[in-house]
Parts: structure tokens; sequence; C-alpha cells
């Protein structure tokens, strides 16, 4: 991997190509997309990966990492960006499965109208859609980092 913002930027298109795709070929038009919206579970999971991030102190690694391959890092710093990207991870993940539970929580308080039960769970699941969209590009982060660092190595030997 030469050039990691090519790579999430071809990740990205490929993603959004399949979604409008998905969204097109299934007959629901265009207005579907805004089904996809959400922006309370969007805020909850970046409320947790962002902060998270700056209080462990793996921040700037974090942002290094979008830089892996442009500009030359140490073995040290290799490892500490793929420390940072794994955080990230498993950030991710815990913010989402919070919004999740927050979202269930909320809609089993409200069994008693069942006509709004549809909408309510779709939002539910919507965290987990973020998660999945958020590793989708943090999983070529950490690997080109690895993949550096393994290159790094088998030149210092």
């Amino acid at each position: 991997m030469k050039n990691i913002r090519f790579v999430l930027l071809g990740e990205i298109l490929l993603f959004l190509g399949i979604f409008m795709f998905n969204i097109i070929s299934g007959g629901w038009g265009l207005s579907a997309v805004a089904w996809f919206l959400d922006l309370p579970s969007f805020l909850l999971i970046a409320l947790i990966l962002f902060p998270g991030l700056i209080i462990m102190g793996a921040w700037k690694d974090f942002i290094k990492a979008f830089s892996v391959g442009i500009r030359s890092y140490s073995l040290l710093e290799l490892k500490n960006i793929i420390e940072a990207v794994g955080a990230a991870q498993k950030l991710t993940l815990f913010g989402a499965l919070f919004a999740i539970i927050i979202s269930a929580v909320l809609l089993l308080g409200r069994l008693d109208d069942l006509a709004i039960m549809g909408a309510n769970l779709a939002v539910c699941f919507l965290s987990g859609f973020y998660a999945v969209i958020i590793e989708f590009i943090l999983l070529p982060l950490r690997l080109n980092a690895e993949c550096r660092m393994n290159e790094e190595m088998d030149l210092g030997e």
C-alpha cells in the first residue's frame, strides 16, 4: 500500500457505490438514503471515539496513521500508530454497543406504541451500521501500518 489515502478513497467510493446500488435496485428510490441517517447515533460513537483517543494519549498517533506510507516513521512510531488504530477500533465498537443499548432501552420503554416500533428498531441497528463503516476505514489504516512496520524490520536486518 503505497498511498493509504488513495486506498481509503477507493474504499469509500466502493462502499458508496454498493450502498447506492442496493438502494436503487431495491426499488426504494433515493429517498431511502434518509433512513440511514441518524445524527444522535453517529454523535454517540464519535463522542466516545475521539475523546477516548485524546484521553489515552493516542490521538497524535492515530492522526499519523493517515500518512503512513507517505511519511517515514520509526519502528516505535509505527508500533504506536498500530496501537492507536487498534484503540480506535475498540472504542468504535464500544461506542456502537453503547448507542445500541441506549436505543434498545428507549425502544423497550415505548412498547405500548407498536406503530413506531419498526422505525425505532431501525435506529437501534444504525449504530452498528456506522461502526461497520468506521471499521471499514480503520482496518486498512492498521494493515498499512503493520505492513510498513514489517518492511522496516526487514530492512533493519
